[in-house]
């Protein structure tokens, strides 16, 4: 199954210059775990909770000072739009990061998180347990 089926097109996005505080609050309002950070419609960092939490809170460093390209990570992975499900899994694996911005080219489309892959993966076996109930023999 392409990516593009399973994406998320709604992504939440800032600019380089977004502060932290005003990110935080963002997340908060749309219920995410990250913000794609954006230059021209191309991403080109990500910020998560977990950053928020680490390279804010846990290094004492001020808010209110800082923007989204002060915690950023920057060693951003993506997947094209035609990826599959496989590709799609592998980079996450590989690149140990649990959410992938998607892009047509280097314009950001969507993103895909480790969750919609496992929840499709769920919804897969239980349609493949549907049909192994509906084909045994009664006991």
């Amino acid at each position: 199954m392409p990516i593009e089926d399973l994406a998320r097109s709604d992504v939440v996005t800032a600019t380089p210059d977004t502060p932290v505080e005003t990110l935080a609050a963002t997340m908060d309002e749309e219920s995410v775990g990250s913000i794609v950070v954006t230059r021209d419609d191309s991403p080109v960092g990500l910020v998560t909770d977990r950053d928020l939490t680490v390279r804010v809170l846990a290094a004492a460093r001020n808010p209110t000072d800082l923007t989204a390209t002060d915690v950023m990570s920057e060693d951003l992975c993506t997947v094209q739009l035609g990826a599959g499900f496989y590709e799609a899994a592998t980079t996450m694996a590989e690149n140990g990061v649990r959410r992938l911005p998607v892009c047509d080219g280097e314009s950001l489309e969507g993103i895909i998180t480790a969750d919609d892959l496992t929840e499709l993966l769920a919804d897969e076996q239980q349609h493949l347990a549907d049909l192994v109930r509906a084909q045994r023999p009664e006991y």
